[in-house]
Parts: structure tokens; sequence; C-alpha cells
């Protein structure tokens, strides 16, 4: 006899596993399926994000910008270091751990709250049915009211760069390198390539990523985008847009790739380990049956309503479904879905969702690009402040990049803002709890910001886009 819950989630990630917990704070009973494994060959959860993702890439790149500032950066401040090294194997076993405590953090969350962890490969067939492989084989049906398909997504392996673990390897892969590569390729250099690029960069390794794309990073703001690439240039990264790879072959253990550059020429590279980082798909092989009610879109993502509704009684949220692959946007399904399983009448305004490049300085934007706005017809307004302005920065040693606001031209509301800076995720954070509630530019630049402060610089941006700067020139007053 198959056991009965309120609802089941297919996948702990940070969008089921903070579905599951919610769901099981309001009244529900709750069962949360996952088949992944740490390094030590144990059931884990937190998905992707926690244990090969989001949480192991920024333990690394804080490790390497430490060791980089040390190397590079103390003298300014007065601060004389000899002889500095960096142990690699110390700075995974570091990484690993941070891992193995949230990991086992969300073990405890799951036991207080009274969620059911379920070890296994879970699949939705027809009639709300989950069948389970569980870690012995056994298959174990379950079912519920509501489902919630929450697998979350895998790195893309292309063909003309087969991966071998060892010199050729993904995102997960590159997390793993014992010493730092003399020569490292990238294959895309979008927001894990150039993440992983920074920190084998600080590390010691000549790096080279080799873009498709014609433009770096098409989607963000064009003005940030190109600030952004030539202060990665500055710091040693090797960028070559326009550059689409035609194979890939390992020899005497070094990887030669063939790629067309920007003028259609043929070249080859030779690198001591290649990364590919093309993109990501979502996990929906295996998942659900053609009977189970779940149909995908023209992108292969899993089709659902603008509340994750699928079909009736079955959602599916994070990197399964249309918007983008972050894991807060994952999260904040997870609840919105818990909540309307509950009864409630949640729902997320996609329109103000941040996204977050952790390089350093690090690129963060919240809202629509100066494109986009464009593109719609409507009269707009811009304000820039650069952090080589800011007091806090200067005091910081950490001047490099701006803060860039975007605001509607009739209504002075913000529309957009765009940041490469220290701390930008924090900044553009505050923005996006200005835009949530409406905020006007004029709103902001009457409020009291602490000094010394990065902050300040969010501040001067929202003066300046009425041309009320004090901090720099305004380009015309009002």
């Amino acid at each position: 006899m198959s056991e009965q819950f309120d609802v089941i989630f297919i996948g702990a990630g940070p969008g089921g596993y903070v579905g599951a917990i919610r769901a099981s704070q309001l009244g529900l009973k709750v069962a949360c399926v996952e088949k992944m494994k740490g390094n030590d060959g144990k059931a884990t959860l937190g998905g992707t994000c926690l244990n090969i993702g989001c949480i192991p890439s920024k333990a690394l790149l804080d490790s390497s910008y430490k060791y980089h500032e040390t190397r590079e950066s103390l003298a300014v401040h007065g601060i004389s270091v000899k002889d500095v090294s960096i142990d690699i194997a110390a700075m995974l076993n570091r990484k690993n751990d941070i891992v193995k405590q949230l990991t086992g953090g969300i073990t405890q969350l799951f036991k207080a709250n009274g969620v059911t962890h379920i070890k296994g490969a879970g699949k939705l067939l027809a009639q709300k049915t989950v069948t389970v492989i569980d870690e012995s084989g056994a298959e174990i049906i379950y079912t519920a009211d509501n489902i919630v398909l929450a697998a979350g997504s895998s790195p893309i392996d292309i063909p003309i760069a087969k991966q071998d673990g060892e010199y050729i390897v993904d995102s997960t892969g590159a997390l793993e390198f014992s010493s730092a590569p003399k020569r490292l390729g990238i294959i895309g250099a979008g927001v894990i390539g150039l993440e992983l690029g920074s920190v084998w960069k600080r590390l010691g390794s000549e790096v080279v990523l080799l873009e498709a794309m014609h433009s770096f990073l098409p989607a963000m703001d064009q003005f940030i985008a190109k600030e952004t690439k030539k202060t990665l240039g500055r710091q040693g990264l090797d960028i070559r847009l326009g550059c689409r790879v035609l194979g890939a072959e390992v020899k005497n253990k070094q990887v030669t790739v063939r790629f067309s550059d920007k003028e259609g020429s043929e070249q080859s590279e030779q690198f001591d380990r290649l990364i590919v980082c093309v993109g990501r798909r979502p996990n929906t092989e295996n998942l659900f049956t053609l009977d189970s009610g779940v149909t995908l879109d023209e992108k292969g993502r899993i089709a659902v309503d603008d509340h994750c509704s699928a079909a009736p009684g079955i959602w599916a949220i994070g990197d399964l479904v249309r918007g983008p692959m972050l894991a807060h946007k994952a999260s904040e399904e997870g609840v919105m879905v818990a909540e309307r399983i509950a009864g409630h009448k949640a729902q997320i305004n996609y329109d103000v969702i941040p996204n977050v490049i952790y390089t350093h300085p690090e690129v963060a934007a919240v809202g629509q690009t100066e494109e986009q706005v464009k593109a719609t017809g409507k009269e707009y307004k811009v304000g820039m402040f650069p952090f080589a302005a800011s007091g806090r920065a200067l005091a910081a040693n950490d001047t490099t990049g701006l803060v860039k606001l975007i605001a509607d031209t009739e209504t002075d509301r913000i529309l957009g803002c765009h940041i490469v800076g220290a701390s930008a995720a924090d900044l553009a954070q505050q923005v996006a709890i200005a835009m949530e509630f409406g905020a006007t530019a004029e709103d902001i630049s009457t409020m009291v910001f602490g000094h010394p402060t990065l902050s300040e610089a969010v501040h001067e941006a929202a003066l300046a886009v009425n041309g009320h700067a004090i901090h720099i020139a305004n380009k015309k007053k009002r």
C-alpha cells in the first residue's frame, strides 16, 4: 500500500527543499524526494546549488580572492607579506566543509519541520502517483494531492568537446582541480565561465575564454557589460568573442582546441585543462510519463502558468520552467507554490529578480536594461555614479566600477539598476526592495544613507537621474 502525502516535492535543491519546509509550516504532510549523493557517496540535500554550484564556487571565489589580494593589493595599505603561498588541497577541504555544514543543516531543518526525506530517484506517473527507485534499487510508490517538480538543471555537454572527467570537464569538475592548470581554456564566457576563470586566474593559471557570441554578456545592460569586460581584461582574463569551437582532442596530457575566430579563420590552441560551460538544460528526462499531464514548451522546459501550475495538482518550479536559472528564483517559486497549495494567493513579481556575477568586482542587475527600455519606446533618464568618487570605496582601495539607475521620464519610477563594483549584489538588492514598492528616483534621493558607505553610490546615482548629484558634476541641471 502506497503512502499518501498532501504534497510531494521531487528534487531537494533551493526550490524543492525551501518549498517543502514552507509547505510543512503551513500544516501540510510533506515529502521531498532526492537522488543526489555527496562526495562521500551518501545521500545529500541542497541540489546543485549547495553541493556543486553556487555555494562551493563562492567558497573558491572568496579563498582565491584573499590569496590574490594578499599577493597584489596589500602593499598600498602599508602591509608587507613575504612568501605567500596557496594550499589548494586545504582550500578544497574548506569548500567541502562548508558544503557539508549547509547540506547537513537542511537535514536538520527537515527533521525540525516534519518533512519526510525520501532518498532515491523520483518520477511522476499518471493520477499524481510518484514512483521512487531507492538506494537499494527497490521501487516504492507514493501518492499525493499535489506534486511539485523541482529537479533543477545540468550542464550542457557538447559532442565536439567530449568530457573525460580529467582534462575536459564541466563546471563541477572545475571545482575539484588539485592544482592550478598552467594554461586553462574555457568554452563559454557567461556567468559560470567568468567565475571559474576568475578563481583559477587568481591561483596562477593563464585563462582563455572562447565565446561564440559576438557580444559580451548580451542579456546585461551593455554599458555595464563593456565596463565589466574591460575590468576583467585588466585582471588578465583573455576573453575572445566570436570564437566558435570546432573540436577538442586530448593527447599527451594536453587539450588541443580548434575554433574559428571572429574573422572566420580557423585557429588552434593548447591547454592543460578545458572547462565546458555553454549553459544548462532542465532535468526533464525520465522525470515524468506522457500520461502524467505534464507538457513541455518549445524550449524543452515544463510549460506552466504564472503561478507554476503545470496541470491540476501538478506544479513545476526553478530551472525546469521559464525564466532565469537562478537559485533565489527557484526558492521563491517553491514558497509561492506551497502557499497556493495551502489556499493562499501568493505570487512573484518576476520583473524584480536580481541577477549577480560573483567576480571581483561583482556585477549585479535588477529590472530592465537600457536596451530593453529603449525597445519599448518609453522615454527614460539615466543616473550614474562611479565608485572612484566614493569615500568608502577609496578607503577600501576598491574603486572600480559604477552604479547605473534607469527611471521613467514621466513618472520617475525606477525601471532598472545595474552595478559593477564592490558589494554590487547587496547594493542591487537595496534597489530591488525599492522597486518592489514602486519607488521613484526621487524617493531614493531623499532617503538618508549612512556615511561613509558604498550604498551612498546608489543615493548619488538616484540624485544624478534628475541632475542633482552632489559628489560628481551633473551632465545637466534642473
